[in-house]
């Protein structure tokens, strides 16, 4: 049997801490989603002035980045890249930058997802989030 990581609340604090510190030096208005490995929702947090929609953007992104192990740019690029079958795939939405994974050892963790900005920006947000655990 192996030994599985996990994301813990104090994991999921510092990580939504520090992305909203990033955002708002930058004076963006984003919604910032943490789900764990398997894609469910954890944690979301719209600042003030973010758009409607970017509350359910942002989920979207960080579960696909998780259900794939993979930033959800990667989708992006490839359905930009002519590969349209990818709009079909099962329980992926959130085919956008911005979606970035929480890689440890190889594993999994989980993933953030911001949306709001241009999606650069939005994957910049992510990784700051994600730099606070050491990763």
């Amino acid at each position: 049997m192996q030994t599985k990581l996990c994301l813990q609340l104090d994991d999921i604090k510092k990580i939504a801490a520090a992305a909203e510190a990033e955002a708002l030096k930058n004076n963006w208005a984003v919604s910032i989603s943490i789900v764990d490995d398997g894609g469910h929702l954890l944690w979301l947090q719209r600042l003030d002035g973010a758009a409607p929609i970017s509350a359910q953007i942002a989920p979207a992104k960080a579960h696909t980045a998780a259900m794939g192990r993979r930033e959800s740019r990667i989708y992006e690029e490839m359905i930009n890249g002519g590969r349209v079958s990818f709009l079909s795939a099962p329980g992926l939405d959130g085919l956008l930058e911005g979606g970035v994974p929480i890689m440890k050892d190889g594993q999994c963790l989980g993933a953030v997802g911001v949306s709001g900005v241009k999606s650069v920006e939005d994957a910049q947000i992510a990784r700051a989030g994600i730099a606070a655990i050491g990763l």
